[in-house]
């Protein structure tokens, strides 16, 4: 499991590392560049999997076969 992921904002292309919290979907983050308050584009469950490197933990666990992942993230 993966818990850094680059977030680059879509408005002004900052790119930071965050870590993910792995019992929960991130659904707002507010880039350090702009101060935009991201928002997940429709059919994403959080920002992460919208805007950052990597998907978020529970996406992670279902696409590797995990019992019981993505609870939080519907898929």
């Amino acid at each position: 499991m993966i818990l850094e992921s680059i977030i680059t904002c879509p408005h002004c292309a900052t790119a930071k590392s965050e870590t993910m919290p792995t019992n929960a979907c991130q659904i707002f983050y507010t880039c350090s560049g702009c101060g935009t308050k991201l928002r997940p584009e429709p059919g994403d469950c959080c920002v992460f999997c919208s805007y950052g490197s990597v998907p978020c933990p529970p996406i992670q666990a279902a696409r590797s076969g995990e019992r019981n992942a993505a609870s939080c993230c519907g898929e």
